[in-house]
């Protein structure tokens, strides 16, 4: 069964930071370009970092700096490395993987709180 599932949510007071994990089956290899979605309550589901193909990655303005995305082709996981959350950031995180030629795999979602 493809999937994928998030984890590494969490609350974390302003400045602070946390790492999302995405684990990918039965394999990343599958996935094409992964991404990391976020929405926050009332509003859209919006684009914060996606990796394109084997390494080139794209960032939301407003995580430029802060964010960083990888992905671990080992042990199939994608991961979002945030630094000096601001409370802007709350947010359901998902993990989405696009394959060729295929419909797109979303998680399940995980769960940022930024307190200020």
């Amino acid at each position: 069964q493809v999937q994928l599932v998030e984890s590494g949510g969490g609350l974390v007071q302003a400045g602070g930071s946390l790492r999302l994990s995405c684990a990918a089956s039965p394999s990343i290899s599958i996935f094409r370009d992964m991404g990391w979605y976020r929405q926050a309550p009332g509003k859209q589901r919006e684009l914060v970092a996606r990796v394109r193909g084997p390494g080139s990655a794209d960032y939301a303005d407003s995580v430029k700096g802060r964010f960083t995305v990888s992905r671990d082709t080992d042990n199939n996981m994608l991961h979002l490395q945030m630094n000096n959350l601001k409370p802007e950031d709350t947010a359901l995180y998902y993990c989405k993987g696009e394959r060729p030629f295929d419909r797109p795999i979303w998680g399940q979602g995980t769960q940022v709180t930024v307190s200020s």
